[in-house]
């Protein structure tokens, strides 16, 4: 190959090879390497700088920031969704910023699916001829009618994932799948392990109180109403797949997330990261354990929501979370359906 002569403009570039365009070509021109506040390139150093990436592609035409960091010594390995996100670069939140907007998501689809589990309660409830006072008794109800345990679900459930969604498409990749982490693995088998144990867990946590707590198993009847047959099959199938799902989005896809990006320092990763994802969980785990508004039932559904965030945490994704929170429901369900009754 001739050299080009002194003076000459850079041709820049060679072409890319003719052919398909690879999974995540990204051309040389939009590359820019991402280096540590302050520091200028070193001739020679390598192309990935170390240091965290601070930003992400929100769009095809964004300028794409090599992450720093990536393929450096001490570095976690490993697939895409097999590494905590903060590791994984391009999943959002990003920054502190993002994540309160992030958190903002959360809450108001939190409110959003109390409002809407209402509502539908309410249309269902004058479709069905009941009148005001029978709907407050239905409402407080510990064996409410099948209709009424399933439109307030959907209603809930139309908030959990609707805020996720959202916060995906306005401050995400817009990749729902990406962004909430929504990857399943042959490994994640192990969380039926995760969930039988962990309602084992429980039981054992409330044992040497059980009999002293006054109706210790009313969140599982309430949920299952008084229905039988056809309807309980219904339930138990939203139950037992629905509601891990819509409530493993939000708890573990959005609200985690969040949580951990504003807890933890946007560089490093030392004891102060190490601190902020350890609150992160924590904290994750009590809002999940407040949210079923259950106080008997908090403290052991919080000891499992803690569970569930750090699986959520260290594998990236929710697929884990998923099958465990599906198994710990399960039991749940069977229990109910045998007459002995188990924490829901």
């Amino acid at each position: 190959m001739s050299e080009s002569a002194p003076g000459a403009p850079d041709p820049g570039p060679p072409p890319r090879p003719p052919g398909p365009v690879p999974a995540g070509y990204v051309p040389p021109e939009r590359v820019h390497v991402a280096h540590p506040p302050g520091a200028s390139p070193t001739p020679g150093a390598p192309l990935l700088a170390p240091a965290p990436v601070s930003t992400y592609a929100s769009s095809p035409a964004s300028t794409i920031q090599v992450p720093a960091g990536v393929g450096a010594p001490g570095a976690p390995s490993g697939p895409e969704g097999e590494v905590p996100f903060l590791d994984t670069p391009g999943v959002p939140p990003q920054a502190k910023r993002q994540a309160w907007t992030w958190l903002m998501f959360a809450v108001g689809g939190f409110l959003a699916g109390q409002l809407l589990a209402s509502l539908f309660a309410l249309i269902s409830g004058a479709i069905a001829g009941e009148t005001s006072a029978q709907m407050q008794a239905i409402t407080t109800s510990t064996a409410p009618p099948e209709w009424y345990v399933v439109t307030t679900l959907i209603g809930l459930w139309i908030g959990f994932v609707g805020a996720p969604w959202l916060a995906s498409r306005t401050q995400g990749t817009r990749n729902f799948v990406r962004d909430l982490g929504l990857r399943f693995r042959p490994i994640d088998v192990v969380g039926i392990v995760i969930g039988v144990g962990g309602q084992i867990l429980v039981a054992v946590m409330y044992a040497p109180f059980q009999h002293d707590i006054h109706n210790f198993n009313a969140p599982s009847q309430k949920l299952t109403g008084a229905s039988h047959g056809a309807g309980f099959v219904i339930i138990a199938i939203a139950t037992v797949l629905l509601a891990p799902a819509a409530e493993e989005l939000f708890f573990r896809g959005l609200l985690l997330k969040s949580l951990a990006r504003l807890f933890t320092p946007l560089h490093g990763a030392g004891r102060a990261r190490a601190a902020g994802v350890v609150l992160a969980v924590i904290v994750d785990g009590l809002l999940f354990g407040a949210a079923h508004a259950e106080w008997v039932q908090f403290f052991g559904l919080a000891t499992f929501g803690v569970i569930l965030a750090g699986v959520s945490y260290r594998t990236g994704r929710l697929g884990m979370n998923m099958v465990a929170h599906a198994s710990f429901n399960l039991v749940a369900i069977i229990a109910i359906a045998t007459g002995s009754g188990v924490i829901h």
